[in-house]
């Protein structure tokens, strides 16, 4: 015959049990969903790195031709590229603004880089040059008009 405490024991263990079951298929399933939403959000990861690279690579300036090379004559002020990777006188313009005590207008940049200021057709391709070095991060345009060099 079977000993009724040993069969109450073998009950009561398995209740324990299948409780602790319940609670690891809940825990699995929320292991489970939480790993279907990495997965989910890695794949919108990378599909947003290809779609901002491919961003990028439309937005980049395209260089011109010399030679038959492509060039680009005013590059995108970044880390490691130095003044001195500008055209003459797009230094000598830079410098200009740098010397002045403040903000300048074109007129006073024309003054000190020689350009006959009293010609509107020859104060126009500075202004030009100007806004092209504001426009690659080399200086920055005030709402005045006048030019200051970056922080």
């Amino acid at each position: 015959m079977l000993d009724p405490e040993l069969l109450e024991r073998i009950t009561a263990r398995r209740a324990e049990l299948d409780e602790l079951e319940e609670q690891l298929v809940k825990q699995l399933a929320e292991v489970r969903a939480e790993r279907d939403e990495l997965a989910v959000a890695e794949r919108v990861l990378e599909r947003m790195t290809g779609q901002l690279a491919d961003e990028r690579a439309q937005a980049a300036p395209m260089p011109g031709q010399v030679g038959g090379r492509p060039v680009m004559l005013i590059p995108h002020r970044e880390p490691g590229v130095e003044e001195n990777a500008l055209p003459w006188d797009y230094q000598r313009i830079i410098a200009a603004v740098r010397q002045a005590a403040g903000p300048v207008m074109a007129h006073e940049v024309g003054e000190v880089v020689g350009v006959d200021i009293s010609v509107r057709s020859k104060l126009e391709p500075l202004r030009s040059k100007l806004v092209r070095l504001v426009g690659r991060g080399w200086l920055r345009k005030l709402p005045d008009g006048r030019f200051a060099t970056r922080l």
